[in-house]
């Protein structure tokens, strides 16, 4: 009688696993949202650093080169930064790399800052647009 009835057998009921799929569920339902805001706040953050670490060493080339100007407006992939230096070569530091950079940046001719951006078409941050100032950002939503 104990073996018609089932009795002695393992295992979870319909109830039992209908219930952990709906906290599963529930969790995921959570959890994700959260997940992907902080990858887009990750992205613009990368973004930003690339920026200054450009920034940085347009003005340590021109502190080394003793250059009132780094010689050019733009400084990206397979761009020169500054005029040949004495032995008749171009700095190229670490922008010779086109799958480094993510854009091209427009600096300031006697200060080395940035004054613009643009990301390359395809690049990991080719959604973002820059600001003077603020750095990347998400762009504004147009107006309806």
């Amino acid at each position: 009688m104990r073996k018609a009835l089932g009795h002695g057998e393992k295992g979870f009921t319909l109830v039992e696993v209908l219930v952990v799929v709906f906290f599963l569920g529930l969790l995921a339902a959570i959890v994700i949202p959260n997940v992907t805001q902080f990858i887009g706040e990750g992205k613009i953050e990368a973004a930003n650093t690339e920026a200054r670490n450009v920034q940085t060493a347009v003005i340590a080339y021109m502190v080394d080169n003793s250059l009132a100007d780094p010689g050019g407006d733009t400084v990206g992939p397979m761009t020169d930064i500054g005029p040949a230096v004495a032995d008749g070569t171009t700095v190229h530091s670490f922008l010779l790399n086109p799958g480094g950079l993510q854009a091209v940046y427009d600096i300031d001719e006697y200060t080395g800052e940035m004054t613009d951006a643009e990301a390359i078409d395809g690049s990991k941050w080719g959604d973002l647009e820059y600001t003077k100032g603020t750095g990347w950002h998400e762009p504004e939503p147009e107006p309806e």
